[in-house]
């Protein structure tokens, strides 16, 4: 049995439960779909305390370069309420020309269909004139502590070296070919507290509400903007998530109140200038009066969220062209260059190899019924294949 057609190897990943960090056996039929075509597989667990072991997959065909990584998860993130669903979540139905199932999009959709185009490659080629490998991890949706992060170390110990990177998460907003996404914004994530003094509400004078600071502090943060964009990316964005005072009391002033922030930022700012204008703004709105006349400066904490995400962007031209000219000739437009979006496991390639995503439409993706396209799956594939075809002419340009 072969790998080529996409809609199988789908139907055979989604009908393995990994919802993070259950393994569900994805990473076990890959192999079976990978070692055939002559790739050499090694499972890897990675552990850290306190997180749950995770199960992650490397595999590569070929041993000398160019060398083209692809890279993806097989995890999917739960149900939810699975009565809601049309179809079984795990059963991979198709219907009215759509196959069913969580992870169709995001994202074993685009692992089934580059393992099809490798297969068709393969079939059609032999070995590429240099090497494959596929880096798939179950940790993405969860902590990312122990997937992509520790896959890479694995692998770069061990002499691994990536001349570029797909990752084949969803990038499209409305139809195939839309969008190829070439970086992604930072993300940064703070949490002030506010410190107080408990009161009677009808003795304001006795007491120092927190609120009134939480407001001076959070309203600093979000105006004025950062800056107004850059060439390839929008304006950095800081939006406050959560605002506590944990008081179930109307007549009692609290103690104390805390706010959670994240900010998506472009490449104006590194992780270290941010934060020292986010503490900039800070200092100088503890020390308005305009809500605490005559009142101290606001006493406040903060503390940086562990692990953020750095911006970056891609100028890898053989593989943005490679990539670009595949879609358009199997998609039949030209595919928009964007960094928008969330953060993806592209941030942990980027210090490895040049990286760009590209995958199937995200529309359904993590909701009710989430579902692909059977004609998309085709399509994807054979954008894949065209591009492993380009990309091995121009690397070895």
């Amino acid at each position: 049995m072969t790998a080529t057609d996409p809609v199988a190897n789908l139907q055979t990943l989604i009908r393995c439960p990994s919802v993070t960090p259950a393994e569900g056996g994805a990473l076990s039929a890959l192999d079976a779909m990978l070692s055939p075509l002559g790739f050499k597989v090694d499972k890897v667990k990675a552990t850290e305390a306190g997180t749950p072991d995770i199960e992650n997959l490397y595999a590569r065909l070929g041993s000398d370069g160019p060398h083209l990584m692809f890279a993806g998860h097989t995890d999917v993130v739960p149900v939810g309420d699975e009565a809601a669903w049309t179809h079984p979540p795990f059963a991979a139905e198709i219907s009215g020309g759509e196959l069913f199932g969580r992870g169709a999009v995001d994202m074993k959709g685009g692992i089934a269909c580059f393992v099809a185009a490798v297969s068709r490659y393969v079939e059609k080629h032999g070995n590429p004139k240099g090497s494959i490998s596929l880096l798939i991890t179950g940790d993405e949706e969860g902590p990312a502590i122990n997937g992509t992060i520790k896959l890479l170390q694995w692998a770069a110990e061990r002499g691994e070296r990536w001349d570029a990177c797909l990752v084949g998460e969803p990038t499209n907003p409305d139809a195939l070919g839309d969008m190829i996404k070439i970086g992604r914004r930072g993300s940064l994530s703070g949490r002030i507290t506010v410190h107080g003094v408990q009161g009677h509400a009808a003795y304001p004078h006795l007491a120092d509400n927190p609120v009134r600071g939480m407001l001076q502090l959070t309203s600093a943060l979000m105006d004025p903007p950062f800056d107004n964009g850059t060439e390839n990316f929008q304006p950095s964005n800081l939006e406050v998530t959560t605002i506590d005072v944990g008081n179930p009391a109307t007549n009692v002033i609290p103690a104390k109140g805390a706010a959670s922030f994240n900010i998506r930022f472009n490449d104006t700012w590194t992780v270290d200038t941010l934060q020292a204008e986010i503490l900039r703004r800070l200092e100088a709105a503890a020390k308005n009066g305009a809500l605490r006349p005559g009142r101290e400066a606001v006493r406040y904490d903060i503390a940086w969220a562990d692990r953020p995400s750095h911006v970056f962007l891609t100028r890898n031209n053989a593989l943005i062209a490679s990539l670009s000219s595949a879609v358009e000739s199997i998609a039949g437009k030209a595919p928009k260059l964007s960094t928008t979006g969330g953060t993806s496991d592209a941030r942990f390639i980027k210090d490895y190899c040049p990286v760009v995503e590209f995958g199937l439409v995200g529309q359904t993706m993590h909701m009710v019924d989430e579902r692909v396209a059977v004609s998309d799956l085709e399509t994807l594939t054979q954008i894949y294949e065209t591009f492993i075809e380009r990309w091995f002419a121009n690397a070895g340009a």
